[in-house]
Order: C-alpha cells, then structure tokens, then sequence
C-alpha cells in the first residue's frame, strides 16, 4: 500500500515508464565507428534510443531483444550485401522503416536490386544529418501509421466477430427460430 508521500515519486515513475516506452529505437549498423557515432550523436540529440552495432550479428540479436523502429545501414558489411538481409528483416517486420547510406556507387541493375529489397530511402555518402532525420521522421511517421492502421484492422475485426455471435445468439432466441407451436 502506498501512502501520500509515495504518490508523487510513483507518478513520476509512471509518467518517466510511458515517455521512454514511446520513444523509438533506430538501429545503425555500420563498419566505420565515425559513422557510427556521428549518427548515434545526431539522433540521440533528437531523442532517440540509438545502437549503433558493427557485424549483422548482432543487428539480429538486437531486433530480437529490441524494438526496432528504424534501421540506417551500409550497402556492404564483412563483404555482404544488406539488402538480402533487409529483405529478411521486412518479412519479420514489415513496418520497418529502413534506410541506406553509403559511400559505394552503384550500378542501375544493382540500385533495382536495393530498392525491391524494401529499402525505403538510399542516399549516397556525405549526406547532410538534416536530410537523414527528414527522411526518418517521415519514414517513423509512415511506420505509425502502419502500426496505427493494424490496430484499428484488429479492433475492427473483433467488433464484427463480437457482433456476429451476439446476432447468432440473438436469431436463436428469437420466436421465429422455436420450432414448437401450439394448435388450438
């Protein structure tokens, strides 16, 4: 049981849970630490909860353990092209916004190939941190409304199934529905 003086301190815990529990992750995955930090700095600064990994490895262990909004990442790591990699990301969670950026130049049949990956936005290396976080709010706000229509698809389907059965019960109990009847 808590007591008066306990209010405000739970309030504030209360309140401290749900801004941090909207807060959205953004998942870097990039060789160069300088990218790294350059972009955890820049998003941070934004309000973001940032991790910045190295190794795809790791970026799978941490959509595992994390929420991942959105996803900035290099064409290649250790050699491997991403976008095979994103393309797996998309089927596991479709609403993810992601983003690529790098220094490689890359032929059309190559930029296509990027681009059916389920890479939202690609940008060549040095792009300005202003068009990277228009480009991710935009992304984030195009996230929440996915999420936003799903919610409200489910919602939906769960008011019809409810009302189905009602109506069902409801035809069963009706006089039309008793089969018996009295002669006079």
């Amino acid at each position: 049981m808590t007591n008066e003086k306990d209010a405000p301190d739970l309030s504030f815990r209360l309140l401290l849970t749900i801004l941090v529990m909207s807060k959205e992750t953004i998942l870097i995955l990039d060789k160069e630490f300088h990218t790294q930090w350059t972009l955890k700095t820049l998003l941070e600064a934004e309000k973001y909860i940032v991790l910045a990994v190295d190794t795809i490895e790791r970026a799978l262990q941490n959509f595992q353990e994390f929420e991942v909004s959105g996803l900035i990442t290099e064409y290649r790591i250790d050699y491997t092209p991403t976008p095979e990699i994103i393309r797996e990301l998309k089927k596991n969670f479709p609403e993810l916004y992601a983003m690529m950026v790098t220094y490689e130049n890359l032929e059309e049949k190559e930029y296509m190939k990027i681009m059916s990956s389920g890479i939202d936005d690609f940008f060549l290396k040095p792009i300005s941190g202003e068009k990277i976080l228009i480009h991710l709010k935009k992304g984030l706000r195009q996230r929440r409304l996915l999420l936003q229509k799903k919610r409200l698809e489910q919602r939906l389907n769960e008011i019809k199934t409810n009302r189905s059965g009602q109506e069902a019960a409801f035809s069963m109990d009706s006089p039309s529905h008793n089969k018996s009847f009295t002669v006079r």
